[in-house]
């Protein structure tokens, strides 16, 4: 049975037709919550939210939020920023002011409304990291003038802002550092590992992996990574984080393209090697015991239920 709030939150999500974004508001809305979608819909779309829109406590506002925003607002999920490599390096200024402008608009208007607001930053931050597994202690590895930086010093900026926030105007702040997240809802272009191979196999093209593929990676399915968040979100603890929500099960690039070949056993694909993108980090995996202590947050989902879902989603969206 789903739980229902006992007093209905207007929540702002920003980022809110994106791929989390999406999921969070309807997550959101299941709890009992008025929720308000901002979207600029540059990398989001209104089909991840078409099925919200005659909600009558969904409301859509098509904004940039490097612009301010004036509305009432409860609690703010700060989701905005495009997350996929070919999309934040298509105009990196612009990635960056979405970052560190868009921050500064949602903690102002934070300030004003005395509302409660999260950051949705990014295992990014800790760059091709030196440490591992990553705890949140590590401040990371990161090449401030590499064409990853827009992303990357962007999100660590605006975790700067929300502290000194924090700490000079006693907002109730709440900073999550997301690792690698998959599920239905992603864009099929978007250049990620896990949509990226899925296609490629279903439409029996070649399945591209950068360098040999030994990189790794943590991936955590879309439902587990939405319980953390409203975890974070409500927990009554007073923790503000930074906090690691991702799944510890550590893969490599060449196994996980293996495992969905497996999954999709009709595919004619073949593994294809490329060469490997600059500051592509080697390893990422989260240490999540912060998490766990703090949260009573650990995922649930295996890996191989959340492909199955996945591939559904796409060969559902790609009709093939």
């Amino acid at each position: 049975m789903k739980s229902i709030t006992t007093q209905r939150k207007r929540i702002l999500v920003t980022g809110g037709a994106g791929f989390i974004g999406s999921h969070l508001c309807k997550r959101l809305l299941d709890t009992g919550n008025e929720v308000l979608c901002v979207d600029n819909l540059f990398t989001g779309t209104k089909s991840n939210i078409i099925d919200l829109l005659n909600n009558p406590f969904f409301e859509f506002i098509r904004h940039d939020i490097t612009f301010p925003l004036y509305i009432e607002t409860d609690q703010i999920y700060n989701l905005a920023c495009p997350a996929s490599p070919i999309h934040y390096q298509f105009d990196p200024v612009q990635t960056t002011k979405t970052s560190v402008h868009g921050a500064i608009n949602m903690l102002g208007l934070a300030k004003r409304t005395k509302a409660q607001i999260l950051q949705a930053s990014t295992s990014e931050i800790y760059g091709d990291p030196e440490v591992h597994p990553q705890p949140e202690t590590y401040w990371g590895h990161v090449n401030t003038a590499g064409p990853r930086a827009c992303y990357d010093e962007g999100k660590r900026c605006a975790e700067t802002l929300f502290f000194d926030y924090y700490r000079q105007h006693q907002l109730q702040i709440r900073v999550i550092r997301i690792f690698n997240t998959f599920g239905p809802n992603m864009n099929p272009h978007d250049g990620r590992v896990i949509s990226n191979f899925i296609v490629q196999a279903l439409t029996d093209q070649p399945i591209t992996i950068f360098g040999e593929g030994l990189q790794t990676r943590s991936f955590q399915y879309i439902d587990d990574l939405i319980e953390g968040m409203i975890r974070m979100m409500n927990n009554k603890r007073a923790f503000i984080g930074p906090v690691n929500i991702g799944n510890p099960l550590e893969f490599t690039i060449l196994n996980m393209a293996k495992r969905i070949l497996e999954l999709i056993p009709k595919s004619k694909s073949q593994i294809v090697y490329k060469k490997l993108p600059q500051d592509d980090p080697k390893q990422r995996r989260p240490d999540i015991s912060l998490a766990r202590e703090q949260l009573d947050w650990h995922p649930k989902i295996s890996l191989q239920e959340g492909l199955i879902k996945t591939i559904n989603y796409f060969r559902s969206i790609i009709n093939t």
